[in-house]
């Protein structure tokens, strides 16, 4: 069993506009943009982060806003949910902003034990709060969401699938513990971990397969210290007989992926080097920041690209 993983790293899904993604989570979840890049494999397309005041592991939202993308449908072999943790005492705040925004979905229930209220992101996106006593994260409060209320960073995430076996048993060679099962959801946590350390598996064996689109997750990262912890959980899953790409650098982390039993495709990557690496904390997510390789596309690429503030 692996000890380098300590919970999420960061989330990325796909939107059909850039402007409507970037209000959504800036003025609508209060988060902070930590990045302004692009897409590493089509640089005509944005590739923004979402996080705290500094982009830490385990409270970034990140995403590929191809325009005028169809939405996605829902399914088996994906991510359903992703979770964010708030205060306790925090919903009916939320409720409130959330109404007067013109979110759909809202519904509130309880899972093991933990009060959520689900909302619905501007493609569709399945979200959820979660209730939190005592999350101990900062919050990013510079867009107008009080502390008391603010989103600490990712609480979990839900895959659907078809049939856990297989992919239970992946989580828990990658140092996940089953803490609880109910209702056909089976949830599985990291001890210790990062405040982003809970994975919930809801079987659907019915269920047709998902279509990538507007509004699914692409993938979900998992997060290491560096770029050693990295290589040993990359060694120790190849020789578990899992296809693991070679190391890739994405400026702000590096990153491998390999794609689980169940079809959702994960990454590691590592807590190094920060969304700080290229740009002072004060002004993160402001300018266009482009990868080496697409330098010199800038002129076209700042014409082209949707302008979000």
């Amino acid at each position: 069993m692996l000890d380098q993983i300590k919970g999420l790293h960061h989330v990325t899904s796909m939107a059909a506009s850039a402007g409507i993604n970037n209000r959504f989570f800036t003025d609508t979840l209060g988060l902070r943009r930590v990045k302004k890049t692009v897409n590493f494999d089509a640089p005509d397309v944005y590739h923004l982060y979402y996080g705290d005041e500094v982009g830490t592991p385990g409270s970034v939202m990140t995403y590929f806003p191809f325009p005028h993308i169809a939405r996605g449908r829902p399914g088996t072999g994906e991510v359903g949910t992703t979770l964010f943790s708030v205060p306790e005492g925090s919903f009916g705040y939320w409720t409130d902003r959330l109404t007067k925004a013109g979110v759909e979905g809202l519904k509130a229930d309880n899972a093991f034990g933990e009060n959520r209220l689900h909302f619905a992101g501007p493609d569709g996106d399945g979200f959820a709060l979660v209730e939190v006593k005592d999350d101990a994260r900062a919050p990013w409060t510079g867009n107008g969401v009080g502390e008391a209320e603010a989103i600490r960073g990712f609480h979990s995430a839900s895959l659907r699938l078809r049939d856990e076996g297989a992919t239970a048993e992946l989580l828990k060679y990658m140092g996940y513990s089953q803490i609880d099962a109910k209702d056909g959801v089976t949830r599985f946590g990291i001890p210790g971990g990062n405040g982003a350390d809970v994975i919930d598996i809801e079987t659907m064996p019915n269920i047709s397969g998902a279509r990538l689109g507007a509004g699914s997750v692409h993938h979900i990262a998992f997060a290491v210290e560096n770029r050693e912890k990295q290589l040993e959980v990359r060694k120790a899953l190849m020789d578990t007989g899992y296809q693991v790409t070679p190391v890739i650098d994405r400026d702000y982390f590096w990153a491998i992926y390999f794609r689980t039993p169940g079809g959702v495709l994960f990454e590691v990557a590592t807590n190094e080097p920060g969304f700080d690496r290229d740009e002072d904390t004060a002004h993160l997510g402001e300018a266009l920041k482009l990868p080496r390789q697409h330098a010199h596309l800038r002129e076209a690429l700042e014409q082209h690209l949707e302008p979000i503030e």
